[in-house]
């Protein structure tokens, strides 16, 4: 019980944050009616086949879902800088249950902010069978597994005046090598993109092509980074730990 009342607590905390509805839904809710509303009739945009308000949908879905996942480290770290961490560990609350409910809060945001990308692109004439949404949301929900480890990890070895600035730039960095702002075409930097888990969250909308999604690359991809982030953040945890 103890641990949904602190989830519970968590997501009603992270609702009422003008940082999370800024960068997490208002922001790239507006960027990307300011981006695909005038492209809305490219049906076959930068040859990637996709119509262009598919694409930035996908991009911008990303851009605010990877905002939202990371956002669990501004938490964390503000936790700890008011010692509120080191309370909570002489209660009866598990560890584990403390993390899980930074990840189940930093999905549950993620996810709202693809749901409104999602209803964005509807709005400009996104059209796909239901069967393409479904795929679509549950490739993004697995890409989002290791940026739900790395806000653990930042949140544990930065702090809280490091945190917001690392934060966006990463986040903005991320969505700019993935592809979001723009397709990345056959070159240098797509090449290395391509191993980034950001770049495979945006390619998710290759569904709508009829393909299965993801290649084997993409799932190794993402599957390693989950690995290494997830072994990282339980260092980055234990050592905080230590030091409290």
């Amino acid at each position: 019980m103890i641990h949904l009342t602190f989830t519970r607590f968590e997501l009603l905390r992270t609702v009422r944050s003008r940082r999370f509805i800024v960068l997490s839904l208002a922001f790239p809710l507006g960027l990307y009616f300011l981006i695909a509303a005038p492209s809305r009739g490219v049906t076959d945009l930068a040859g990637t086949g996709l119509p262009a308000p598919l694409y930035f949908m996908t991009g911008m879905a990303a851009f605010g879902a990877i905002a939202a996942s990371l956002s669990s480290g501004v938490r964390i770290a503000g936790d700890r800088a008011a010692g509120w961490t080191r309370q909570l560990r002489l209660t009866p609350l598990p560890p584990r249950a403390y993390l899980c409910s930074k990840i189940i809060t930093s999905y549950a945001m993620a996810l709202l902010t693809i749901a409104l990308l999602f209803a964005a692109g509807v709005a400009l004439g996104v059209q796909l069978p239901a069967s393409a949404w479904l795929r679509m949301t549950l490739l993004m929900i697995v890409g989002l597994v290791p940026f739900a480890a790395l806000g653990i990890v930042l949140g544990h070895v930065l702090s809280t005046d490091a945190i917001g600035p690392a934060m966006g730039g990463l986040t903005s960095l991320l969505a700019m090598l993935a592809g979001a702002w723009f397709p990345l075409g056959h070159g240098v930097l797509a090449a290395v993109a391509q191993w980034l888990p950001s770049y495979w969250l945006v390619q998710a909308s290759r569904v709508a092509l009829g393909g299965t999604g993801w290649p084997t690359q993409g799932w190794l991809v993402v599957a390693l980074w989950s690995v290494a982030l997830a072994v990282l953040a339980r260092y980055a945890y234990r050592r905080d730990t230590r030091r409290g």
